[in-house]
């Protein structure tokens, strides 16, 4: 009889987790329903991405842009009923700085505007100026006794790199082909990482050597300098400016001027015409608050028993100055945005809390969202972690423009391989050939997580013109979106974020890091 009411005991046992399972799968096409009616018969992506760029402007960290973007996120969220949005700083970044006035111009042998930008964080002329241009080349220490007290005065234009400007006989936009995904599927070289530490360490060493030849060049007495930038066509690829923190020497007047116009210059100084220039630029800092803040926003979870725990996306706030930042980044916060609207305007009730985070210092060094990490989940330099790292499922990134999603790299965590190709199933019609590539990608906020051991994954996207145009350029503008692949974008980071807030268990973790990695 025992035996007998035991065997019945389990057979209902398991009918129920039959029944569970069931009812489950359907409430989960039922969620993924509601997410893909939202995200593509309610959009809002063009409303959000007027206002992060059409009326916030380019955004600089601790910029008047950055606060206009960064106050609108919060009085958007807080909107939508998400809880708790608010400007989170996360410690000391430096001045905020925009430019107000910027014109360039040859004047002799005849007029012609050029297409130019103010460095970032660099001085203002002295109203308008002329003066006689000059080339010099200044690529070592060595280099600078043979221009020592012969530039007073003078335009000057550093020589740099002789970028190639001609014809590109190749689309500026491309998708991935599947003969493209299945390289990166299957090859760790495929693309490469964006940043390596040996290419993290000429960066370093190119920047600390800018730094001295814009101060060789002030003390000199100079009236304006001006660098040579990669880019054709056009467009022009901006850089990482002066000194912005707090206390730096401010740097002289500067424009980063466009290959065509800058090979201009050059081709006619080596010939032997003078070349006169006239310009104004009229530069602003803010010193009054260098402390910076990331938008932090949060769904409570649903369920008693899960709702500590965390699931997080997000994506950058600040942009570069020549243009309104609109597929660097905020491509990543209008599909962020979005997501977390989809999931309240369908009225989904996640069972762990769904944070979303905007962050800020992204483009001079992930500080943003490495400080949010240090301050509440861990120290990747000491590895000592904090009580809520326990608590943390995944975060979700996205920061590779305009592009339409098509996998994820796992960053070499094979455990989430076969969970996330289930959720890739039902967008086999919007996502062509989805790839799970184990190889990692870096050069984004994602790696602050994966820095503690922490789930985080940047979406593999279509590059469409981010290497050829649009990435840190003066043509980052509205028009460079591409709206159909943001609203896919936001739907399926919806659904990866709801399926992971809903799953019993966190997602799998890699093991846990050494002390020192950043």
């Amino acid at each position: 009889m025992m035996l007998r009411k035991k065997c019945r005991a389990a057979g209902v046992l398991a009918m129920m987790v039959v029944v569970s399972g069931t009812f489950a799968q359907k409430a989960d096409r039922e969620a993924l329903q509601k997410i893909r009616k939202e995200g593509f018969e309610n959009s809002q992506v063009e409303t959000i991405a007027h206002r992060i760029t059409d009326v916030s402007g380019s955004r600089l960290t601790n910029s008047p842009g950055f606060q206009r973007a960064a106050g609108w996120a919060v009085g958007q969220l807080t909107g939508w009923g998400l809880q708790n949005a608010r400007l989170e700083e996360w410690g000391e970044f430096g001045n905020g700085w925009q430019f107000e006035k910027s014109y360039l111009a040859m004047t002799e042998p005849y007029y012609m505007p050029f297409i130019a930008v103010p460095k970032a964080w660099t001085g203002s002329t002295q109203g308008l100026i002329s003066g006689e241009a000059v080339v010099v080349e200044l690529n070592s220490d060595d280099d600078f006794g043979k221009y020592t007290g012969k530039l007073r005065d003078k335009i000057v234009l550093v020589k740099g790199e002789d970028f190639d400007a001609g014809p590109t006989f190749r689309p500026d936009a491309v998708r991935y082909t599947a003969e493209d995904l299945e390289k990166l599927t299957n090859s760790e070289t495929f693309g490469g990482q964006r940043f390596t530490p040996e290419m993290l360490e000429r960066y370093r060493q190119m920047r600390n050597f800018r730094a001295k030849v814009d101060s060789f060049l002030v003390a000199e007495g100079i009236r304006l300098e001006l660098i040579r930038r990669n880019g054709r066509h056009g467009t022009l690829f901006t850089s990482n400016g002066a000194l912005y923190l707090a206390g730096a020497q401010e740097a002289g007047p500067a424009f980063e001027l466009s290959n065509e116009h800058a090979g201009l210059v050059e081709r006619l100084y080596k010939g032997g015409t003078p070349v006169t220039l006239e310009a104004e630029v009229k530069t602003r800092f803010f010193r009054d608050h260098t402390k910076a803040a990331n938008v932090i926003a949060e769904i409570p979870g649903s369920d008693r028993r899960l709702r500590e725990e965390i699931v997080m996306l997000g994506a950058h706030l600040d942009s570069w100055h020549g243009a309104t930042g609109a597929t660097d980044n905020a491509a990543g916060c209008i599909v962020m945005l979005e997501a977390v609207r989809i999931l309240q305007a369908a009225g989904l009730k996640p069972k762990r809390t769904v944070r979303i985070a905007l962050w800020s210092g992204e483009e001079q060094g992930i500080h943003g969202s490495e400080n949010y990490v240090k301050r509440n989940l861990g120290d990747a330099a000491t590895m000592k972690l904090h009580p809520d790292h326990d608590k943390f499922s995944a975060y979700y990134n996205i920061d590779n423009g305009t592009g339409r999603i098509r996998g994820v790299y796992l960053q070499g965590n094979e455990a989430v391989r076969p969970i996330f190709k289930k959720w890739l199933e039902p967008f086999a019609d919007i996502i062509d050939n989805p790839t799970l590539t184990s190889r990692p990608t870096g050069g984004t906020d994602h790696l602050s997580f994966d820095a503690v051991g922490l789930p985080g994954f940047q979406f593999i996207q279509d590059g469409v013109e981010y290497g050829s145009r649009t990435h840190h350029t003066n043509q980052d503008l509205y028009e460079r979106l591409v709206m159909d692949d943001l609203k896919q974008m936001a739907v399926v980071v919806a659904a990866f974020v709801y399926n992971t807030a809903q799953m019993e268990e966190k997602i799998p973790r890699k093991e846990l890091p050494k002390a020192g990695r950043r």
